[in-house]
């Protein structure tokens, strides 16, 4: 009886053809940061103003945050101790304490102690006043951050219809004979301006966001601590 002939294995060569195929290495941080530039300066000439407004919404970010963090401290303990200087007839030692915390609150609180002795209705004017003046401090740029989010995504826009209308001025040059690649080439390069629009853009409008709902909270603060110090000085006994 002939022996049964074995086949051949094949994922031993299956192994070897996967041994013998080159890896791909990955792509350094030097070599990704190259290709991301590149592909920056391909979008055209409305890359320009989108990467100068994503510089001025960095800045405006940080320097608010930086503004808002040193504007946040605890009104009700500020109104407190002012109160305890004020019914201990201390008016000088309440307007150091203010001078030394340096806050909204307390430049609102040692502008109503500086008026005290006029009538309640100049002391609550002046509060008040100093309460709008500080609040438009806290809202200072924001205008210009809101700007950004609304101009980054058009210019996006412009860049790719000007993409676009390159693109088809290349299909008429040749008379409808274009190549795809050379049309895929224009149209992704178009594309790349609205992506970069989008994007600072949405980061924009994310920051706005997020710092109005932190202006506002302040904002009430201020409010209170100023509706605080007038109910103080018409309190009977205390005025």
């Amino acid at each position: 009886m002939p022996a049964l002939q074995t086949l051949p294995d094949a994922t031993p060569a299956a192994d070897t053809l996967a041994t013998v195929a080159p890896t791909a290495a990955e792509p350094s941080f030097a070599e990704t940061l190259r290709g991301g530039l590149e592909l920056l300066f391909l979008g055209g000439w409305s890359m320009v103003p989108i990467v100068l407004l994503s510089i001025i919404m960095v800045w405006i970010v940080w320097e608010r945050f930086r503004a808002l963090r040193r504007a946040k401290g605890d009104p009700e303990t500020l109104t407190r101790n002012v109160a305890e200087y004020v019914q201990a007839g201390d008016i000088h030692g309440a307007i150091a304490y203010c001078r030394e915390r340096s806050s909204p609150a307390s430049r609102i609180l040692q502008r109503g102690l500086e008026r005290l002795g006029r009538p309640i209705s100049e002391i609550k004017e002046a509060v008040q006043e100093a309460g709008r003046r500080e609040a438009f401090s806290l809202e200072k740029r924001m205008d210009l951050l809101a700007s950004v989010a609304a101009i980054a995504p058009m210019l996006g826009f412009l860049g790719t219809v000007t993409g676009m209308i390159a693109a088809f001025q290349q299909i008429q040059a040749y008379e409808g004979l274009a190549s795809p690649a050379v049309l895929a080439t224009g149209i992704w390069q178009a594309l790349v301006t609205t992506a970069a629009g989008l994007a600072v853009g949405l980061l924009a409008l994310f920051a706005y966001n997020l710092l109005i709902g932190r202006i506002t909270r302040l904002v009430h603060d201020l409010e209170r601590v100023t509706s605080d110090f007038v109910d103080l000085l018409q309190t009977p006994g205390r005025r």
